[in-house]
């Protein structure tokens, strides 16, 4: 006998990817995609300045052995500084991608909603009328952040959406698209479905965090 998950209260099935319930009639979905792993990882968890601290460390020691044993025979003693950073940046990178697999964003033709958490799963939705601005951070390879900023009212906390959260904005936090592919062209058809409902939040570009 097939069983329906939908009747057991422990199980929730999502009607439609990403979202807690079927959209509203008149309202379509224009985008959806999840932050891209890699750069999630260097722009929330400094995957990059973790590398490049251990590999300090480990020119540090053979730089002190040198002058002793030479560049050759010292050269072996930077290996527990690699692997010790070679563990930690890959722990860094599997956290990055549980969260960017766990995520969906999605803009519709009447909101933002984004599906967070790795560990306790939540949807934030954010109708377009609670948005006062949005900002575009450019980061490498056409990834970038839009940093959504809610209305004045609106009460969010940072701990519970970190990492997809504009980075220390902690008074007042700013949910954000983190790292995603394409991002301009995400922020303009986001510009043109506000645009759209006449209450347009101000695209702009700011520096990449």
């Amino acid at each position: 006998m097939r069983r329906d998950y939908r009747d057991e209260p422990d199980i929730t099935v999502e009607p439609v990817a990403g979202l807690p319930e079927a959209l509203p009639r008149g309202e379509t979905i224009l985008w959806q995609g999840r932050p891209d792993a890699l750069a999630l990882a260097r722009s929330s968890l400094s995957l990059t300045w973790v590398a490049g601290y251990f590999a300090v460390l480990a020119f540090w020691r053979v730089a002190s052995l040198a002058a002793d044993l030479g560049w050759g025979a010292a050269a072996p003693y930077a290996l527990p500084f690699l692997g010790m950073g070679a563990v930690a940046c890959g722990v860094l990178y599997i956290v990055a991608r549980a969260q960017a697999r766990a995520t969906v964003y999605t803009v519709t033709t009447a909101r933002v909603a984004m599906r967070i958490g790795a560990a306790l799963t939540l949807t934030l939705n954010l109708p377009f009328a609670r948005i006062a601005a949005a900002d575009l951070g450019k980061g490498p390879g056409g990834t970038g952040t839009i940093a959504l900023t809610p209305v004045e009212e609106t009460r969010l906390s940072y701990a519970v959406l970190w990492p997809h959260v504009r980075p220390w904005h902690l008074r007042q936090p700013k949910p954000a698209l983190r790292c995603i592919p394409e991002a301009e062209t995400v922020a303009r058809l986001l510009a043109e479905a506000v645009e759209a409902e006449r209450e347009a939040p101000r695209i702009s570009v700011m520096a990449a965090e």
